[in-house]
Parts: C-alpha cells; structure tokens; sequence
C-alpha cells in the first residue's frame, strides 16, 4: 500500500513576524493534509533556521501555541504531521526539537537535535544538544528522525539503520550556497541505507542568509522521486514503504557490514 507524503517547503523571510507564521503555517498544513497521509515540515520554521536568536526568543514548551496548533490539525484531519523542529524551552535550556504527531493528536515522538550548527557560534552558543537518537514506527515503517546538521554524520544514520529503520524523515534550514551538498548528502544517505528520504528545507531570507529549498522525497536506490524548487511549495509522492524489503533483498548490501 502506498503512503501519499508532503513537504511544506516554508518561506521562513524575516519579513514575516513568527507568531503569524505559525498561524499562517498550520493553516498551510491544514489544507495540505486534505491530500496527504503524511505531512513534514522545515527545521525552526517560526523563525528561520539561522536566526536562532529569534527563535530562542520566541521559544515554546511542548504544550505552546505550536505543537498544540499542529496536534489539533492532526486530529481533525487524521493525518500523520512532523512538525519539523521548533525553538523548545525547557527546564531552563532551549533545545532544537522536532515533534512528529500521530493521526489522532497525540506525540508520538520527540527528537532533540544532536548535531548542532555553527562552530563555534550560533546554535552552539545558544542551544543544548540532545543525546538521543530516535527510531519510530509510522506508515512509512520504522522511521529514523534528522535535523539540518545531522545529514553530515553517515554514522548517526547506520546507528538508526541498526535500530531498524527503513526510512528517514530530515527537517533543515539549508542555505543555497550549499545546496549541491544538501542533494548529495540526502541521495547518500538514502543509497548507503537502502531507505526512503524525506528531507524538507526551507526558502526565504533571513539573519543575511538566503535558504535553499530543494526539497527531496528519495528513493532506497537514491532516485528522486519529487523535488522542489527555491520558491514556496509543497512536494508530494506517493511512495510504496515495502520497496525498502525488497531493495534490500535484490541488493544485500548491508548485509556485507563489517563495521
């Protein structure tokens, strides 16, 4: 049975307040849902993924305006929505969160980012890394979760491959001066995996930096199935998750691991 996926590629422009961007957006999601079983969503969208100053001033807890905005839409349309990651207070540090919600409302699951950006700078300085990778099942089978930063480190996906999943769902902010490795890492990380990626990014401009769209739905065999541009959109699929199996089967790759 095939699974319809969407990715809202969001325009994250500071032109934009963030609290009418999480209005505008879960209105946006509402209406995509009408012809997806899942929907996944940009990593910080209310802010924009580089102002992260922005975003911590503008952070939530879990049960804030926009997890519980996104939970209602999930609900009402009996949709799977990963929310993407948002700027989480809490117990008095800000963690770059994802939240993936389940078709009746509830969070099935939460994802702290591990790898956090700018060297020295940035998210570095202004966030708390997580420690936890994560592994869940959703339509699309045992599903691994990323952000942004994370498409770099292969051996974080083996770890998630070793947990059994069979595809990946990506929120970033990637900007276009480094686009082409956006789309090569995303196609890697599919084709060393043997796994369906679903990598969503933003467009806009924002903190002097303009994002990359491109967003990627990817194939076990590293085919792109759907793509976006630079401009707003949403890009769909309708992908068949037991394609991973028999991937697998045809090619063993994996099986061939040594390490």
């Amino acid at each position: 049975m095939t699974v319809r996926v969407s990715l809202i590629q969001v325009d994250c422009s500071d032109t934009e307040h963030p609290d009418d961007r999480v209005a505008r957006v879960i209105d946006d999601t509402a209406a995509a849902c009408a012809n997806a079983d899942m929907i996944v969503l940009p990593e910080l969208w209310h802010a924009g993924a580089f102002a992260i100053d922005v975003a911590r001033q503008h952070q939530q807890p879990m049960d804030g305006p926009l997890v519980s905005g996104m939970r209602a839409v999930a609900a009402d349309t009996n949709t799977w929505v990963y929310v993407g990651s948002f700027a989480e207070e809490l117990a008095g540090n800000t963690y770059n969160t994802a939240v993936l919600i389940g078709p009746n409302g509830d969070i099935r699951a939460t994802y702290r980012k591990v790898h956090l950006f700018g060297f020295s700078g940035g998210e570095t300085t202004l966030m708390t890394a997580g420690e936890d990778l994560v592994v869940v099942d959703t339509p699309l089978g045992p599903t691994g979760l990323a952000t942004c930063y994370d498409l770099r480190f292969p051996e974080m996906f083996r770890q998630l491959v070793d947990g059994g999943a069979q595809s990946f769902l990506v929120a970033s902010g990637w900007p276009t001066r480094r686009i082409e490795h956006w789309r090569i890492l995303a196609r890697a990380r599919a084709i060393e995996n043997q796994a369906w990626m679903l990598a969503c990014n933003e467009v806009g401009s924002h903190a002097g930096v303009v994002l990359g769209g491109n967003s990627m739905i990817v194939d076990p065999w590293g085919a792109v199935v759907a793509e976006g541009d630079n401009s707003e959109c949403v890009v769909s699929a309708e992908i068949d998750p037991d394609y991973v199996t028999e991937t697998r089967q045809i090619f063993p790759v994996l099986a061939d691991r040594k390490l």
